[in-house]
């Protein structure tokens, strides 16, 4: 039961993260109109730096994908981590109101790292 609902939180996960990742390259999601303006003068910046929008959304489509499948999970979990960290401090130190779902994200994330541990044991 533990491994079906770590698989559908997963598969959320994943799909949150390739959604955000297509978004990069396609721009087919509105920006909100509420957005602090710390945050909008952080995505300014983020857009002037021509390579780093398609090489974050490039690691969380690649990262998203790895996380569907089971098998691979622990290597999509490397990809994506630091995008994560990125997440996180964005929330703690930019947008603090919308920290509650960095931190839901950090929870998953988390839980698959830990699922995880044996094989990334070989990594420390």
């Amino acid at each position: 039961m533990k491994n079906k609902i770590l698989n559908l939180v997963s598969f959320l996960f994943a799909l949150l993260l390739i959604m955000g990742g297509l978004n990069k390259f396609f721009n087919f999601m509105p920006m909100p109109e509420n957005m602090a303006p710390a945050l909008v003068n952080d995505f300014t910046a983020f857009i002037e730096i021509v390579w780093l929008m398609p090489l974050v959304g490039t690691a969380e489509v690649v990262g998203g994908l790895l996380i569907i499948i089971p098998k691979t999970r622990a290597l999509g979990t490397l990809v994506l981590f630091p995008v994560m960290v990125g997440v996180i401090l964005t929330h703690i130190f930019v947008d603090p109101a919308s920290l509650p779902m960095g931190l839901v994200l950090w929870a998953i994330m988390g839980w698959m790292i830990y699922d995880n541990r044996e094989k990334f044991k070989k990594l420390i």
